[in-house]
């Protein structure tokens, strides 16, 4: 290689993932993968039960009424809170390599990718970092979003359907768009 083709800006052949990152073996993340794609997401449609009880078995926070469809992935369970009646819809991805909470009455929509996890650029050895993401109660991340790592939405913001949202997201307001940006205020329902 010459002094040209060596890396500037990141080099992957140096980059390992911080010790205690996963948060559990290797052997437990390899069994929830396989478990992920066996029997989580080959259960009927109304097995939430199952579900609710395969994310509680490898380490999940779960409240009551929990609606998480089989198609929808969780990739480290053990770093997941999920609310008191909250629904995760089809194939929504908790990227959970960061903790992410949902709260009681929120909804993740179907398609949403939720990213707990980032790089660190500024280091030529790309390692990872973990920013939570916390979507609060009563909130609505609706169909096929994207919502960045460290991002909080609040209590009862709806963000609208194939937005991105890179920042932080006041409670009880509406935002849309690319990036997402504030529309308006949701009324309490009476």
């Amino acid at each position: 290689m010459t002094t040209d083709e060596r890396p500037r800006f990141q080099d992957l052949s140096r980059s390992k993932v911080p010790r205690g990152f996963r948060g559990r073996s290797g052997l437990t993340v390899l069994l929830w993968q396989s478990v992920q794609q066996t029997l989580f997401a080959w259960s009927p449609q109304p097995a939430y039960g199952w579900r609710r009880w395969l994310l509680r078995l490898f380490g999940a926070e779960v409240g009551r009424g929990v609606l998480v469809r089989p198609t929808s992935r969780v990739t480290y369970p053990w770093k997941v809170k999920l609310g008191n009646y909250c629904w995760i819809g089809d194939n929504a991805e908790l990227y959970s390599l960061g903790p992410i909470t949902i709260g009681d009455n929120a909804v993740v929509s179907q398609r949403t990718y939720v990213c707990a996890a980032t790089h660190d650029h500024k280091n030529i050895t790309f390692p990872l970092v973990a920013k939570p993401v916390v979507i609060e109660r009563e909130a609505w991340v609706a169909a096929d979003c994207f919502v960045a790592p460290g991002v909080t939405i609040g209590a009862g913001a709806i963000v609208g359907a194939r937005s991105t949202v890179l920042h932080s997201v006041a409670p009880a307001t509406i935002v849309t768009g690319h990036p997402a940006e504030f529309k308006g205020h949701r009324s309490a329902c009476e």
